[in-house]
């Protein structure tokens, strides 16, 4: 049978493709800045025209679908993952990158059926760094295939994770003291370049072994997760559980073991779940 969604995946991989020009022409120019849910968590007019016009398109050619977006959930609209294909997207993914013109910005797509990843699509725009990855088909980098490190020893382990956009002070120290207890394993480091879905691709790509985050959302991980899986890695729950797309929270590793020990190491920040009122 052919591939029911394989033309889904080139018209998300068209539309990552229009909303990464969006994005690159708005860097030339001033960036107007809101406030979301704390002053670190921003937004710009960019992040919502662009998710109006992958909104509009992607209604305009399946009108059938369920589509959860960043910027649509911030406007009032629930986040509720159904059985139906969900589009799941992240117009600027990175955007406080995007504001300071920190060159890592990223247009992410998930297409998810009967809460199963599908399709991945993010798109870091100024690398011009096309991920993909297809349930069964694997994961590619501007064509080329992925392979993640495998790397199951932590001692040896690059990490990658981000501070998060929270700055109340409980949170922030259980963060920071996250951070130095995997340090002092000891491991090689960590980094993070400001996008939950570049991140992940940097996993997938098997430049860096694991990357762990709560507080996050489904549109930071819908797209890069199944990348991440066909590159040959795991997505797993902090607490060591099966990972669930609606959490708020993520291990993404290149093996099952360096996955478990991290979440042995970790201690949990409690976020509301994203299909929580």
């Amino acid at each position: 049978m052919a591939d029911p969604w394989q033309e889904c995946m080139d018209f998300a991989v068209t539309l990552a493709r229009q909303a990464g020009e969006v994005v690159r022409e708005a860097l030339k120019n001033e960036v107007n800045v809101m406030i979301k849910s704390s002053p670190a968590d921003l937004v710009t007019a960019t992040d919502q025209k662009v998710e109006k016009m992958l909104l509009s398109l992607i209604k305009e050619k399946y009108p059938s679908h369920s589509f959860i977006g960043e910027e649509s959930v911030a406007a009032g609209e629930k986040s509720v993952l159904t059985d139906s294909p969900t589009w799941i997207i992240d117009p600027i993914d990175g955007t406080t990158n995007f504001v300071h013109k920190f060159p890592f910005v990223a247009v992410s797509i998930g297409f998810v059926v009967n809460k199963k990843m599908e399709f991945g699509v993010v798109y870091s725009c100024v690398e011009d760094k096309m991920y993909t990855g297809r349930s069964g088909k694997g994961a590619f980098c501007n064509g080329h295939r992925l392979q993640v490190s495998r790397q199951e020893d932590i001692t040896k382990s690059l990490l990658v994770t981000e501070l998060g956009s929270s700055r109340t002070p409980e949170t922030v120290r259980i963060v920071l003291s996250n951070m130095e207890k995997l340090l002092c394993i000891p491991i090689h480091g960590i980094r993070g370049v400001g996008t939950a879905a570049v991140n992940m691709c940097l996993v997938a790509s098997g430049v860096a072994d694991a990357y762990y985050e709560m507080g996050i959302h489904c549109w930071d991980m819908a797209g890069a997760g199944i990348i991440v899986t066909e590159a040959g890695g795991v997505l797993m729950d902090v607490t060591g559980g099966p990972f669930d797309l609606m959490s708020r929270r993520i291990i993404a590793a290149g093996s099952k073991t360096l996955a478990e020990r991290i979440a042995k190491e970790i201690q949990v920040v409690p976020f509301q779940r994203d299909d929580e009122d």
